[in-house]
């Protein structure tokens, strides 16, 4: 076994899938800087050339139709924003063009596009360079939306995405790049592809579980740390339901993973409208009968302002494990634990900017 990191899952994935098909192409903003858009990128030029690796001006509505219109006509672009807030710019080539393309085309033409959207929070960026708009993309259809949370999911679906004929929107999270996760070699060295789908895992707990967190992206590594926690604190067994694949939710799918009374949503955005507010309206809309074993749902996401840039109104602005653990206690009738010892992660001192 060796550890893999989620930067590297990427970085390694982009290899082989450039090395099996000369179609396949890289390209974004700082694509070719020394850090490799936080390592992701690192020795892809020198490997495959300044034809297949590039920068580009920074004029996202422009780099994004350039890559659909390369997607149409058979090559399959990986182009990457380093930050969700300025792939806005680019949305009328995403929303209006690249989603509709198959369906205008009655499937004639594909657009075979992964597009890598990075989000996060910290290092005080404030609310120009901090939203995660996880939500604006699912309510497209045409567009696969999809957030791995782990290294092995994402060098899965990245290989996935690339081959697919489909367009694919790709958030990760920057604090997700120096996650670890031990692997077979044999991994590192196949190219595996993993299916677009919700998984289960049964974290801190044995099959028989006191409450489920439902969650994606940087959210499912704050809920395991929280279920480390109320185990550790309180005895509470946790399942962990990651969402994986956020657009066209497998409703049946996640519905009979929720073992448990209480379920909580996790999320990294605002809850309005959130994907996890499209979870339960799907899951209200009378095609689950509530009287036999009714799911108690709770949510936890950003406070409903802007992401302030000032340190202690921004610690506020985010919820942390603290908030989780607290959340479960208060709705399994549970007496709050000392957490005065928790450390709730502070990566800012990893992240030095993409460049």
């Amino acid at each position: 076994m060796q550890k893999l990191t989620y930067a590297e899952a990427i970085r390694t994935t982009l290899i082989q899938e450039m090395e099996r098909d000369k179609n396949v192409f890289c390209y974004g903003i700082g694509c070719d800087d020394f850090k490799g858009i936080f390592g992701t990128t690192i020795g892809l030029q020198e490997k495959f050339g300044k034809n297949r690796v590039f920068d580009t001006p920074l004029s996202e509505d422009s780099l994004t139709g350039f890559g659909i219109g390369a997607a149409m006509n058979g090559m399959r672009p990986v182009q990457i924003h380093i930050r969700a807030d300025f792939a806005l710019l680019a949305m009328n080539q995403i929303i209006n063009m690249m989603s509709g393309i198959q369906y205008m085309s009655n499937n004639q033409l594909l657009c075979p596009i992964v597009i890598r959207i990075i989000i996060g929070r910290g290092w005080g960026q404030g609310f120009q360079h901090s939203k995660s708009l996880f939500s604006l993309f699912t309510h497209v259809p045409g567009l696969i939306v999809i957030a791995p949370s782990n290294p092995i999911d994402m060098k899965g679906m990245l290989t996935k995405a690339i081959r697919s004929n489909s367009p694919v929107i790709c958030f990760e999270h920057r604090w997700l790049y120096w996650q670890e996760q031990e692997v077979h070699p044999c991994v590192l060295e196949s190219d595996f592809e993993q299916p677009f789908q919700t998984v289960v895992h049964p974290y801190r707990s044995d099959g028989e579980a006191d409450i489920t967190l439902l969650s994606y992206s940087w959210g499912v590594v704050e809920c395991k740390k929280a279920a480390d926690v109320l185990w550790s604190k309180c005895s509470v067994k946790t399942n962990i339901i990651d969402l994986k694949r956020l657009s066209n939710l497998d409703i049946d799918l996640i519905v009979s993973c929720i073992n448990t009374d209480e379920c909580i949503i996790v999320e990294d955005d605002w809850l309005s409208n959130s994907v996890g507010a499209g979870f339960l309206a799907k899951y209200l809309d009378g095609k689950f009968n509530l009287t036999h074993n009714p799911i108690n749902f709770s949510r936890i996401g950003w406070k409903n302002t802007p992401c302030p840039t000032a340190r202690h109104l921004e610690n506020d602005f985010y919820y942390d494990v603290k908030d989780i653990v607290l959340k479960v206690t208060n709705r399994l009738g549970l007496r709050v634990p000392d957490l005065r010892d928790v450390d709730c992660y502070s990566h800012e001192n990893k992240f030095k900017g993409p460049f």
